[in-house]
């Protein structure tokens, strides 16, 4: 089956709300409650929680709220954790690295990748920082898959290319450009400028 980038985007929003019903001391949630909660549509919730839970829901009482959560962490890989390399240890890079949530988020970033002498050899958020030179000796012994990306945009292309070439398989790009990728190999861009476009225009229509 194949999910729509939409759709996959939904599904973290879901877990999240099903863990604070939890929290709340709730075992059950039907699909209208979601629906009127999260801004989605009953159908909606429906075809997605289908997509990916092994039980049907139950008339008048909804799903069970671990299966859900269950599923849902299956689904997502979170329960399997995938490690990953930062490249680019500045003041976003540094961040990423101290985010702690990124763990139960299913990926587990090992170490970092830097030319800046001032941060190499350090440690942020508990992984070393290396000189990007020494990624082909360093990626095989950690059996890293992906890549996140928080370089100048620069040098982001190079950065990449040198990634792939060592053996990463999926890139999560927060340079500020778009990358270009062979066949075969993932990539998510995460732009920060059209996330600020679509806040600022909400915020404009509100006031008008």
């Amino acid at each position: 089956m194949r999910f729509s980038k939409n759709q996959l985007e939904r599904y973290p929003v879901y877990l999240k709300y099903f863990k604070e019903l939890k929290e709340e001391g709730f075992s059950e949630v039907s699909s209208p409650k979601i629906a009127v909660r999260l801004g989605y549509s009953e159908e909606q919730v429906r075809k997605d929680l289908q997509a990916v839970s092994r039980v049907s829901g139950k008339p008048k009482r909804g799903r069970d709220l671990d299966q859900l959560i269950e599923d849902l962490e299956e689904f997502l890989g979170y329960r399997a954790p995938k490690a990953a390399i930062l490249i680019g240890a500045g003041h976003l890079g540094a961040a990423l690295l101290n985010y702690p949530p990124f763990e139960e988020m299913g990926i587990r970033i090992l170490a970092a990748f830097d030319i800046d002498e001032e941060v190499i050899g350090k440690s942020i958020g508990g992984k070393t920082v290396y000189h990007l030179n020494e990624l082909p000796n360093v990626l095989p012994s950690l059996g890293a898959s992906i890549a996140i990306i928080a370089v100048p945009a620069s040098a982001a292309q190079e950065v990449a290319d040198l990634s792939l070439s060592c053996g990463i398989a999926g890139i999560w790009n927060f340079a500020p450009t778009s990358l270009s990728v062979p066949d075969g190999a993932a990539i998510v861009n995460v732009n920060l400028a059209s996330s600020l476009a679509v806040l600022s225009h909400r915020l404009s229509r509100g006031s008008n």
